[in-house]
């Protein structure tokens, strides 16, 4: 009984004097508690929406007000005409547009002929459905106390329309997801490991003495693994083309070029974590904290970002996954230029410089 209480209280020590071990066993639980009861939710909220009203009559300001005043919604303004509806939503700037007929009110009350459009963006089918599923009970809720005061029969039937997605493949939205998560894995992950099992060998030390530098050592490590990436990138579009029905309705050569900064990023954090790692199990440990769980929470992968705290939603900002996504789909899906990913390009571009300086001045500090 006492050599087994030796051995426990041994096995204790091995994990209290590792510092990594007991954040993975103490903090690594409560984040993901956190993060999971914050964002487990089927629900759409604080979604920005914006109306086109030729009409502007009472009907139709009270079913603004109805759909302004839930917690799904936040109305974001009017619109002048119908050509802005497509702009709105290639800048990424609401999620659902509302438009009414011409003497709405006049036709609602006479004629019964009164139409409402709901538009929302079908690359994210499951979003969208969601959007316009709350929007149509919003309506029915404002016609139902319009009965009850007019005691007029009339039905207003909202009529919905999906842009970019009108069939809502869930393809369309799981496929830009699954390209950022599985080029940051390969290429962050499996570079820090790489890096770190040469130092838990010993081996790093031989290489050091070498006649190369380390920075050419470093990027030598790097190489097979951008060769990689670029292989498994061109496998993922020619199955999501023939395989999933998966469109690339913009320019080719504008999605490899916001892949191959996206991949930069990802090798380049994972220098940064190897050059913290001395073992591999270390390095797979913080990749896992610091990899899987923002790629699959922060990134809009999975949940809307929407759903966040603001905390959460300005954390997500610093999450690559992000922006790679926002950019695929918009060359993809809607078919958009380099006018509006420019934003995404020069984000990505500066994480990619800012993790590449960290990561060679921390390797030269470790190493020399």
């Amino acid at each position: 009984m006492n050599q087994f209480l030796a051995f426990v209280r041994k096995e204790f020590y091995h994990i209290f004097r590792d510092t990594w071990t007991m954040i993975i066993l103490l903090v690594l639980p409560i984040v993901m508690l956190i993060l999971f009861g914050f964002m487990m939710t089927t629900e759409v909220k604080n979604t920005r929406f914006a109306i086109y009203d030729p009409s502007r009559d009472v009907a139709t300001q009270g079913i603004v007000n109805k759909i302004s005043m839930s917690d799904y919604f936040i109305f974001s303004g009017y619109l002048d005409s119908p050509d802005q509806i497509e702009d709105v939503f290639r800048k990424d700037k609401i999620g659902l547009v509302v438009v009414f007929s011409e003497r709405f009110y006049e036709n609602m009350m006479h004629t019964g002929d009164a139409q409402v459009q709901l538009i929302a963006d079908g690359s994210d089918p499951n979003t969208a459905a969601t959007l316009t599923m709350y929007a149509s009970s919003l309506i029915a809720s404002y016609q139902q106390d319009m009965m009850g005061e007019v005691k007029i029969p009339y039905q207003i039937k909202p009529e919905i329309k999906f842009l970019y997605n009108p069939t809502l493949k869930g393809s369309y939205n799981f496929v830009p997801g699954v390209m950022g998560m599985i080029l940051m894995l390969i290429c962050a992950m499996m570079t820090s490991v790489s890096i770190a099992r040469e130092k838990e060998l010993g081996t790093m030390e031989v290489l050091l003495v070498s006649p190369m530098r380390p920075v050419q050592i470093i990027i030598s490590k790097v190489v097979p693994y951008f060769v990689l990436s670029i292989i498994n990138l061109a496998t993922i579009l020619l199955l999501s083309v023939y395989v999933l029905g998966m469109p690339i309705v913009g320019s080719l050569s504008l999605l490899i070029l916001i892949s191959v900064i996206y991949i930069l990023v990802a090798l380049s954090l994972g220098l940064l974590i190897s050059s913290v790692a001395k073992k591999q199990m270390i390095a797979l440990l913080i990749s896992a904290m610091v990899l899987i769980l923002p790629v699959l929470m922060l990134s809009g992968m999975m949940f809307p970002l929407e759903n966040m705290p603001w905390t959460l939603q300005v954390l997500a900002h610093v999450v690559p996954t992000k922006w790679y996504i926002i950019a695929v789909k918009k060359v993809m899906l809607q078919g958009l230029g380099f006018s509006y990913i420019y934003q995404e390009l020069i984000i990505l571009s500066s994480m990619a410089v800012v993790l590449i300086v960290l990561s060679i001045k921390r390797f030269k500090y470790r190493l020399e």
